[in-house]
């Protein structure tokens, strides 16, 4: 997994997968904002132009620490971003990494979320020399939860008392694909 000096950009059927810049800012905002989407991220609902801020100069210190990247979703004929998809806790030493996903409530149900999952799974697999990607999903998550299976994730286990954010301790379910498992197949909705 070498250091990238340049962020790659991910096209799909509908999709470009692109660098979150703080042009974004509001966009973020306008998505992170909304409690149904940050319910199960471990994140408040974001209150203000700084916190949004704050996340894109969090994608961009991953990606210049070389532990992770985070692509803004936009769909092909609109600019703004309507959610993102990426990883972070890379490790290079054990070819591994976590991979989230969030996206805007007005764009559910479309099966966007799959397509760019599927994008950057193959992405890290094909450009990133990943061998295991996990996804860390509370049990209340339950979209999240179909979404990862329906891309061949299998559940691994219950992370009892894994995460502490918002005040309170959260179990997760650990998901896991490994690269001999990943079939290349673009992801059907």
């Amino acid at each position: 997994m070498a250091k990238l000096d340049e962020f790659p950009i991910i096209e799909t059927d509908r999709l470009i997968l692109r660098e979150v810049t703080e042009k974004d800012a509001d966009s973020l905002l306008s998505y992170l904002s909304d409690e149904e989407v940050t319910r199960h991220m471990g994140l408040a609902p974001f209150t203000s132009p700084e916190d949004a801020l704050d996340e894109i100069g969090w994608y961009q210190s991953i990606f210049e620490n070389g532990t992770g990247m985070r692509w803004g979703i936009t769909l092909k004929e609109k600019s703004h971003v309507i959610g993102s998809c990426g990883f972070l806790n890379m490790s290079k030493k054990h070819h591994r990494a976590e991979i989230g996903f969030e996206l805007s409530r007005e764009y559910w149900g479309k099966g966007i979320a799959g397509e760019a999952l599927q994008a950057v799974v193959a992405y890290g697999f094909t450009n990133l020399n990943l061998n295991r990607i996990e996804a860390l999903i509370e049990p209340a998550n339950s979209p999240s939860q179909k979404l990862v299976e329906k891309t061949s994730f299998l559940r691994e286990g219950l992370l009892r008392d894994y995460e502490y954010t918002q005040g309170k301790f959260d179990d997760l379910y650990m998901y896991s694909m490994l690269k001999r498992e990943f079939n290349g197949a673009p992801f059907s909705s």
